[in-house]
């Protein structure tokens, strides 16, 4: 077959897109990926791309196009949107190349997916959407806009008409299918419960030496909705325990997490990395004592299977989180987590419960998790999953 993915993000960016892609080319498919050029947590086009359109990269035919950089400012990330969602479709309108399918990826923004819609419509093939993240809820969770107010209706009423001309629409999250039914009121028959799969797996890479103690790692967006606070706040009260706590990322949350370390006197408790390529941070998950996820239970978005916890239950660690809904079935199906309340006093005692596990105890609560993933999560199962709806 020939398969048109549809991205805004793309390799070198570190997005689970790039992962599937390539399996699918590994498969025997051929593949085109309509993605821009990389910028995403770097704030500016990467020099290497600034002059690259087009591209192979393992089996996998790249066409970029232009955009505006992602920045900090609010302005910046609008502009970013609409510059891909402009260019992206311009492409759409002048390529001669002819697809079987379109398969779009739909993370924030979900504009994302109007140039797969643009093509299906103009060549007549079936256009699936793999939505990882739901608009406009996800405006509403990360506060960029108020519910109810006259952006958040334009957002709505956009959103809706984007995901109902689709064929199918691939949710990663069960309870994504609420949200399409009793919010956006769209039909329910056209959808499907496809997870995505991890960002990083298991390698051959040695595994970061970390000393003694407790150690305990997250590794992820630096978001508003992760709680990053609650990390500061429940490592304040184990300043006087053998347990570190170690971050990497990058993201809205960034200078309120270095600030906070520097103004509680955290430097030696709570050590950041700063962002670390995908192949290169496994080396730090391999010999955690324990991996850490939390996302705010607000919303449809707070109730979903966060793409970290994909991670974490790979690497065959013990896994402390700090979730409801979806992400938090998924811990108590797995058997081999800590579960938390969203208060520091409770992240607090996981924290010291994984401290005062044997080695024995944590490599039974890793093989549960691992064994969890290899059988719902794994690259090979999304991507055949994804693969039968082309079918």
């Amino acid at each position: 077959m020939k398969i048109l993915v549809v991205c805004q993000f793309y390799y070198p960016e570190n997005f689970i897109i790039t992962k599937i892609a390539e399996q699918m080319a590994a498969d025997g498919h051929e593949v085109h990926v309509l993605t821009g050029k990389p910028n995403y947590g770097y704030g500016y086009i990467l020099p290497a791309y600034k002059n690259i359109s087009e591209e192979m990269l393992n089996g996998v035919n790249v066409h970029r196009v232009k955009l505006y950089p992602r920045k900090k400012s609010r302005l910046s990330i609008i502009r970013n949107y609409l510059s891909f969602w402009k260019n992206s479709k311009k492409w759409v309108r002048k390529t001669k190349l002819e697809f079987d399918y379109v398969y779009s990826m739909s993370l924030s923004p979900v504009t994302i997916c109007c140039a797969g819609n643009l093509y299906a419509k103009k060549h007549n093939v079936k256009h699936i959407i793999h939505c990882l993240d739901l608009w406009p809820e996800s405006t509403i969770v990360t506060h960029a806009v108020r519910k109810n107010s006259f952006i958040y209706r334009q957002l709505y009423r956009w959103s809706r008409s984007i995901y109902s001309k689709a064929d199918k629409i691939l949710i990663s999250s069960p309870s994504f299918k609420d949200y399409f039914q009793n919010t956006l009121k769209l039909p329910v028959n056209n959808i499907k419960y496809v997870p995505q799969c991890s960002l990083v797996e298991d390698s051959d890479i040695a595994a970061f030496d970390y000393g003694k103690g407790t150690h305990i790692l997250y590794c992820g967006n630096l978001g508003l909705i992760q709680q990053i606070p609650l990390i500061v706040e429940a490592m304040s009260l184990l300043k006087d325990e053998d347990i570190y706590f170690h971050v990497i990322g990058m993201g809205p949350m960034t200078d309120y997490l270095i600030n906070s370390i520097k103004e509680r006197g955290l430097e030696n408790k709570i050590i950041y990395h700063g962002p670390i390529v995908a192949k290169l941070a496994a080396a730090y998950f391999k010999r955690a004592d324990a991996l850490y996820i939390s996302l705010k239970a607000e919303g449809t978005v707070g109730k979903t299977i966060p793409s970290k916890l994909m991670m974490s239950l790979t690497f065959a660690r013990p896994i402390v989180g700090v979730l409801k809904g979806d992400g938090k079935d998924v811990l108590e199906e797995s058997g081999g987590a800590f579960l938390a309340d969203d208060n520091p006093e409770s992240v607090k005692n996981a924290l010291l419960a994984i401290s005062n596990l044997s080695e024995k105890e944590k490599a039974r609560l890793g093989k549960l998790n691992k064994m969890y993933y290899d059988s719902h999560f794994s690259l090979r199962t999304v991507t055949d999953l994804i693969e039968k709806e082309f079918k």
